[in-house]
């Protein structure tokens, strides 16, 4: 039987072209421009399944899309769930120079509360690129005014990965608390099963497994994450791109809403805030203005 405690639903906000597999195809002018903006009506969708199956869930958007789509930022808002940032411009953290990272969270944190009307206190790297060699992100996440953060993955990647960091939800020295996303640990190394590429690749099946032994071995919620894009089966093909990158990129598009609406059946979501009790940092409790 699937555990009912309250898991954490994540949703990083942001378009099909602007993933950190296409970066090297796709310039920062274009957005917007050279690509059609489709991030708005596959999130409105998720917003209409969350409703339908009393999901709440905490959307870290992109700083870009918060500017060209400010109605959406209210409507997350306005529905109960959690608005969190993801950035600015998707650029890496491990990629930034420490003032550069400042001024990008700085400028999206800025623009998600004027927008919005709550205060931001989550935030998540693009790509989950905090590792030992940027531990600076969190002194800068603490001077911005962010509480906590599900900026680390503890596992090896090539994009991303701290794999000798901790699994669980903890304080950092700098006052955060950091969410690690979800491994499983049981065939002796750390196998990702947090959500978004994965949760494509693996079997339904396997992962509703997964996330129950998780829940029980660990005793915490479960943080899942994926992006608007990975329901949206008809977005435009990119062209030139690695071989592996369509793979990730592409892979089980047309199964992913299915496999959420089984998910959203199977296990109790709500937000980050709400899932591991941090108590005074959910929007609602909140407010900017």
């Amino acid at each position: 039987m699937s555990q009912r405690c309250s898991n954490a639903m994540t949703v990083d906000v942001e378009d099909y072209f602007q993933v950190a597999a296409f970066e090297n195809q796709v310039q920062f002018a274009d957005w917007g421009k050279k690509y059609e903006v489709r991030v708005e009506r596959n999130t409105e969708r998720l917003l209409a399944l969350f409703d339908e199956h009393q999901a709440k869930a905490t959307f870290f958007v992109l700083g870009w899309v918060a500017e060209h789509c400010p109605q959406l930022v209210r409507r997350i808002v306005e529905q109960g769930h959690e608005l969190a940032s993801h950035g600015y411009a998707h650029q890496r953290a491990n990629t930034q120079s420490r003032k550069v990272f400042h001024e990008d969270v700085y400028r999206a944190k800025s623009f998600l509360e004027q927008t919005s009307g709550v205060a931001v206190k989550g935030y998540r790297a693009p790509s989950f690129s905090v590792n030992a060699d940027n531990e600076w992100v969190f002194e800068v996440l603490a001077e911005v005014g962010f509480t906590f953060s599900s900026s680390t993955y503890p596992v090896k990647r090539d994009l991303y990965g701290a794999p000798d960091w901790p699994r669980l939800k903890y304080r950092r020295p700098e006052g955060i608390i950091e969410i690690p996303l979800p491994t499983n640990t049981s065939t002796g190394f750390k196998l990702p099963i947090g959500g978004g590429g994965f949760f494509r690749l693996y079997p339904y099946q396997m992962s509703k497994l997964l996330i129950n032994r998780f829940i029980t071995q660990t005793e915490q919620p479960f943080c899942f994450y994926f992006h608007p894009w990975e329901i949206d089966a008809q977005q435009p093909r990119m062209q030139g791109i690695p071989i592996k990158s369509r793979f990730r990129h592409y892979l089980n598009l047309g199964r992913m809403e299915q496999r959420l609406v089984h998910l959203l059946n199977d296990f109790e979501w709500n937000t980050v805030s709400h899932a591991y009790q941090l108590n005074g940092l959910s929007n609602e409790q909140n407010n900017f203005n």
